[in-house]
């Protein structure tokens, strides 16, 4: 039995095949591609477009994230070089004050002189090293440091050269225990170790800048008497450095003691004794001449 759908069908020219309907008057219907993609379909031009499509993306991701890696290495540079050139110029660390600190003998204003960082200089401007340079020139400075206290201080700690002794050519002056000549002293005093004699003026004059190597040839001498530990220290009042033949010293009591150029602790050593009998002597002893190895030469008192 037909169906009136079925006449119908054949009345408009219409035909129905595998389930869908077809039309003279109606636009074809996308056809859905069942196949399979054969190897030698996969190879065609279609499939090598859509790959360098992608590889062209690729190239522009990588093109993208190297212009951000360039940036944030630019970025990364200018950092640094910005919060430098802030630092150098910022009033923030313009200089108020400068401490001086260890100073008893020299006075601050010369430290400060010396130092030479005026108010208002950048912090961080200032070459620690030249300006300890500086301070250190001072002749009663053994050494100087700087440090920097945020945000706009800056400290200055020195060691003095401390006095050792006094150095006599017409006026006293004080030396350290390296020879550096440290300033006069207008006073009578009664230094703890004998007193060096025998520099002229202008030999002490060029103690300032350089210790003078009968200086040291003295301080030497001293340092041996206290090593000694002995009463000598307390006996010997002067060193006198202008004898060619070594230096002379000189007791409370007046006597006149030669050394000799060498040996001077062995011949130290020697004179603690030898002074024992000069005390015995009777008339006293004027002269104690220690220059020979296995002798003592004494001049009693009253002889040339």
């Amino acid at each position: 039995m037909r169906t009136s759908g079925s006449r119908s069908s054949r009345r408009s020219g219409s035909s129905v095949s595998n389930g869908l309907l077809v039309s003279p008057r109606a636009a074809a219907p996308a056809l859905e591609d069942r196949g399979e993609r054969t190897a030698f379909i996969a190879g065609q031009r279609v499939g090598r477009q859509a790959a360098a499509r992608r590889r062209a993306a690729a190239r522009r991701r990588a093109r993208r994230r190297g212009l951000i890696a360039a940036g944030a290495a630019l970025a990364a540079l200018a950092g640094p070089a910005a919060v430098v050139y802030w630092a150098l110029t910022s009033p923030r660390f313009a200089v108020a004050d400068v401490d001086v600190r260890g100073a008893s003998r020299v006075p601050v204003a010369r430290i400060l002189d010396a130092a030479g960082i005026e108010p208002g200089t950048n912090l961080w401007r200032i070459d620690p090293t030249a300006v300890a340079a500086r301070v250190q020139g001072l002749p009663g400075i053994r050494r100087a440091e700087l440090t920097r206290e945020l945000p706009n201080r800056v400290a200055i700690l020195v060691d003095e050269r401390r006095p050792f002794t006094l150095v006599s050519g017409g006026r006293l002056h004080w030396l350290d225990e390296e020879g550096w000549l440290l300033g006069d002293e207008p006073n009578a005093v009664a230094p703890p170790v004998p007193v060096i004699t025998g520099l002229s003026e202008d030999e002490i004059a060029t103690m300032r800048t350089q210790p003078s190597a009968k200086a040291r040839a003295a301080i030497g001498l001293i340092r041996a008497l206290l090593r000694s530990g002995s009463p000598l220290t307390a006996q010997i009042s002067e060193i006198d450095m202008s004898r060619r033949d070594g230096p002379v010293l000189y007791t409370v009591d007046g006597i006149e003691v030669r050394l000799g150029t060498e040996e001077w602790e062995e011949r130290l050593a020697r004179l603690e004794g030898v002074l024992g009998q000069a005390a015995a002597q009777e008339g006293g002893v004027s002269a104690i001449d220690l220059r020979f190895r296995d002798q003592v030469v004494l001049t009693k008192g009253g002889q040339g």
